[in-house]
């Protein structure tokens, strides 16, 4: 049997029928659709969704967004807060709609979190070519704004006849609820065929369950990977992003206090346990802290736990010093359980690989002497986090002591939301994690302008169940001038955020890395233009108001003065945001040159090899003894 209707209506009628199913957990795998029209898609996937919603209002949720960008950070932002078990769909128009979408795609499948994209394409028939916004290559006249999607996404495909839409859609299903292959999935839909007329198998439109693959160890890479690790004197747990999407906290936890093994955190493993706990050492590498740092320079046995090993948690090849150092990789993905030449890749679900080591492992535990230095380092660290987070008193308070005025006026289970600039780095040495999924930094493309439209897709996903939490988004003026719409789309459906906008007349994280790499603060600063100097460096900072900018959208806006007692009252404006129903944007002016503690980390960022310039040959000089322990692949 068979029903006659479109392709964009079977399309969107089929994602109603998607779920995930993850143990006891059975939820959409698409909770709804973002959707900004215009031609080759307003009369295809816009006809279908209006037609949907008329007959069935629950069916499949449509929302607006102010920027094709944000409506897939939307995405990202509520499939992470899901645990990757339910996401959105994200349509747009043709060329530079679909185009808008490129940097969302890059963003999710580089942090591994599924989003669906829906962009329009041109006419499959060609009975009008060109067409408005239509690419031409007189090599190719196929390829299409749509093709630069395809390193993008972990899978693609072009629905060019109707009957295609079957396969293409399953095979899209199958990626999205894949913890191993997951990221931007993208169906090219041409607007011609999503208007087309096709007869649609009942079948495909029947409900159909998605079952999250956990795969279980085997058992010969456990035993061996067990033994490693019985044999380590100094090991250290590096959790990351895995531990939080298996959810596999407690597996954790009971694992570190079994072994006594001290536990670090990736950028995408805050949360997996607790800042407070006695094992947690905080985050690790480049922006991590030097208690985590100096326990892993001498660690010999590396236990990876869902992490991909990215240059900042490694210190670009330079945390791990050990000259016997070995990895051991626990992931669900062959990929990154292979990395660093692992003699011991352990490709299994975090928790299942968890609980099948602690088995392993028996009695197995660590020296005193390793214990007791780490402690030692974690005592000393927590000393340094709390005198930089301290009120100083200062007219201008740099960011750590607004970090820390922000934290302790949030509740525990609150959501700190974060992507790009200096605070990525700031937040995870100084934030005190207190939820698993209360750290919400989005660190693998740390693309600027996520803040806010990620902070959504988190609201969205507290909202779906009930929950009390609040999204504290914190933002510096660079980013929030990259993508601030957003927060029309907070007033327009009750959406409540609260954002801390934190003003540096700047750009602070690359105003900093330019000190240090022979290009001091150039480019960075905002200030007004003088044409006799390349640095924009004059004393007229810009008259721009954006207290004034988000007020103008209907958001609630708290100005903190400068003076002695900004923190304070810094943190007295949290607990009214988070009193009030709506959102609340808070507007506070920092200090940039004001930096977090040092956690000896290093990033590899090459330096001019010859130069004029006096203050590049001295870093050219710091570069090259900095980066000699780097760590070869073998």
């Amino acid at each position: 049997m068979s029903v006659r209707m479109s392709v964009a209506q079977a399309l969107t009628l089929f994602l109603t029928r998607q779920y995930t199913v993850d143990g006891d957990v059975r939820q959409r795998t698409i909770a709804g659709t973002f959707g900004i029209f215009g031609h080759g898609n307003v009369a295809g996937i816009g006809q279908a969704l209006r037609q949907l919603g008329y007959e069935d209002p629950t069916a499949m949720p449509y929302h607006q967004a102010r920027n094709e960008q944000a409506m897939v950070h939307q995405a990202a932002g509520f499939a992470r807060m899901n645990r990757r078990r339910s996401t959105f769909a994200a349509a747009a128009s043709v060329g530079p709609g679909a185009a808008n979408m490129l940097t969302g795609a890059a963003l999710a499948t580089a942090n591994r979190l599924p989003v669906l994209l829906l962009p329009s394409d041109t006419f499959a028939t060609r009975v009008a070519d060109p067409v408005l916004q239509q690419l031409e290559h007189p090599h190719d006249t196929s390829l299409q704004v749509t093709d630069a999607f395809r390193p993008l996404s972990r899978y693609f495909d072009r629905v060019e006849r109707g009957e295609q839409l079957f396969s293409i859609a399953l095979s899209a299903m199958r990626v999205l609820t894949d913890p191993a292959e997951t990221g931007a999935v993208t169906i090219a839909l041409p607007e011609d065929v999503q208007a087309e007329l096709i007869d649609v198998p009942e079948e495909f439109l029947a409900e159909r369950e998605w079952h999250i693959r956990r795969p279980l160890p085997e058992s010969g890479p456990l035993e061996r990977t067990a033994a490693a690790i019985r044999g380590a004197q100094a090991p250290l747990i590096i959790a990351g992003g895995g531990v939080i999407y298996s959810e596999a906290e407690t597996e954790l936890r009971a694992f570190a206090e079994a072994t006594g093994i001290p536990v670090a955190t990736t950028q995408a493993g805050g949360g997996a346990l607790d800042h407070d706990h006695p094992l947690n050492l905080g985050g690790v590498g480049a922006t991590g802290s030097s208690a985590a740092n100096r326990i892993a320079a001498s660690a010999d046995v590396i236990i990876g736990i869902g992490t991909r090993y990215s240059d900042f948690t490694t210190s670009s090849r330079t945390a791990f010093a050990h000259p016997e150092a070995v990895f051991v990789n626990l992931n669900v993905a062959g990929f990154d359980a292979y990395k660093h030449g692992s003699r011991y890749p352990l490709i299994a679900d975090a928790r299942a690989g968890l609980l099948g080591l602690h088995d392993r492992l028996g009695d197995f535990r660590v020296s005193t002497a390793h214990a007791d230095r780490g402690a030692e380092e974690k005592k000393n660290w927590v000393a340094e986090v709390d005198a930089a987070t301290a009120p100083t008193g200062a007219r201008l308070p740099g960011q750590p002591e607004i970090i820390g005025a922000v934290n302790r006026a949030t509740g525990p289970r609150d959501v700190v939301v974060q992507a790009a600039g200096s605070l990525p780095g700031d937040l995870q040495k100084l934030w005190r994690t207190r939820d698993a999924l209360g750290y919400h930094v989005e660190y693998a493309f740390s693309c600027m302008g996520y803040e806010i439209a990620g902070g959504l897709g988190v609201r969205r996903a507290i909202d779906a169940t009930d929950d009390d939490r609040d999204v504290v988004v914190m933002v510096g003026d660079g980013s929030y001038l990259m993508l601030h719409t957003e927060l029309v789309t907070a007033v327009a459906e009750g959406l409540k955020l609260i954002v801390i906008l934190i003003q540096n007349h700047g750009y602070a994280s690359i105003g900093a890395l330019s000190e240090t790499v022979g290009a001091p603060r150039f480019g960075t600063w905002y200030r007004r233009y003088d044409g006799e100097s390349p640095e924009f460096r004059t004393d007229e900072v810009l008259p721009v108001d954006l207290a004034a900018n988000a007020r103008s959208y209907g958001v609630d806006v708290v100005e903190i003065d400068p003076g002695p007692s900004a923190s304070s009252r810094l943190a007295e404006a949290v607990e009214e945001a988070r009193a009030a129903p709506t959102s609340t944007l808070i507007h506070v002016n920092s200090d940039p040159l004001v930096y977090a503690p040092d956690g000896e980390g290093w990033w590899d960022v090459p330096v001019a090899a010859t130069s004029t310039m006096d203050d590049t040959r001295a870093a050219r000089t710091a570069y090259e003894e900095e980066r000699s322990p780097q760590r070869p692949l073998l």
